[in-house]
């Protein structure tokens, strides 16, 4: 049983930036599921519907974003933010595009909730801050959030930049809340018929160290986030407690990581992604896994 610290009660309004994206509608239905008052924000529409209220926004226009935490049209102000808003991943866009959208946002995001009042914010941070693609080896395994960040690309960068701003935001103001949530590759569970293609060529999944998160999983800990007793910044890994690959976890990594030392030891396929910190402080426990789904 993991060790968990109080939570608050479920309840209020909480704005969903991205809640269009590839994560965004699977936190809209789990928070709506467990008694929360959704606002689902985006720049387009949710591919499906979803139960929330749909508000078309800009986050990179500060005034836009202080009237989405604050309410407008006579709407109730939010009492938190889930904000996954961003350009993804690096390449869908130039590198000077993807810094000038995402960060800036996630500035407006920060700024916007203190401007409300706003104590309790979740925001998407990525793997990516671990060093991926891990052309250069991590300097253990698992890797977690003990060692200082390396971002290798402009988001990644991007990601960085905003974890400090986070860090300096409460220190300033210790009361506030600001947790990042280092996602893994988000997975949909129509996804899990491309894994067996990956099995007889271990490489093409080594650069984030075979890892993942099930949509369903992430939306979990978002909320678990939320909901978590913290003040002050923190970092938390989400992962899925198993391996894209069918081999053992050590197997993988005496194949294409000889030379990395052992943090602890590692048991037949679970994650190499520590998500030790996240089941610790936050009760989580991934409850979906690709081979299970397979079986």
């Amino acid at each position: 049983m993991a060790a968990t610290l109080p939570h608050h009660a479920t309840s209020g309004r909480v704005v969903v930036t991205g809640a269009s994206g590839r994560l965004g509608p699977a936190v809209v239905r789990h928070l709506a599921e467990h008694g929360w008052d959704v606002v689902a924000a985006d720049r387009t529409p949710p591919p499906e519907p979803l139960p929330a209220r749909f508000v078309r926004a800009d986050l990179t226009d500060l005034g836009q974003v202080v009237e989405l935490v604050t309410g407008f049209d006579e709407s109730a102000p939010a009492t938190a933010v889930v904000h996954l808003a961003a350009i993804p991943a690096p390449g869908l866009a130039p590198d000077a595009a993807t810094f000038a959208n995402n960060v800036p946002a996630t500035y407006n995001v920060f700024r916007a909730a203190r401007v409300a009042g706003i104590r309790n914010v979740v925001w998407a941070s990525s793997e990516t801050l671990l060093g991926l693609p891990f052309d250069v080896p991590p300097p253990y395994v698992p890797v977690d959030e003990d060692y200082p960040v390396r971002p290798e690309t402009t988001y990644s960068l991007g990601k960085a930049v905003e974890e400090e701003m986070a860090r300096h935001l409460t220190r300033w103001d210790p009361s506030l809340k600001l947790v990042g949530l280092r996602f893994s590759n988000v997975m949909l569970p129509e996804d899990y018929a491309q894994f067996p293609g990956w099995q007889d060529d271990a490489s093409k999944r080594r650069w984030n160290l075979w890892g993942y998160i099930d949509a369903r999983d992430g939306a979990q800990a978002v909320r678990l986030a939320l909901e978590a007793d913290l003040t002050g910044w923190e970092a938390f890994i989400v992962a899925n407690g198993d391996t894209v690959m069918e081999r053992d976890s050590a197997s993988l990594l005496a194949e294409h990581f000889p030379e990395v030392p052992l943090k602890r030891p590692v048991h037949g396929r679970e994650t190499l992604l520590s998500i030790d910190k996240a089941r610790r402080v936050l009760g989580y426990e991934p409850q979906h896994s690709w081979l299970a789904a397979r079986d």
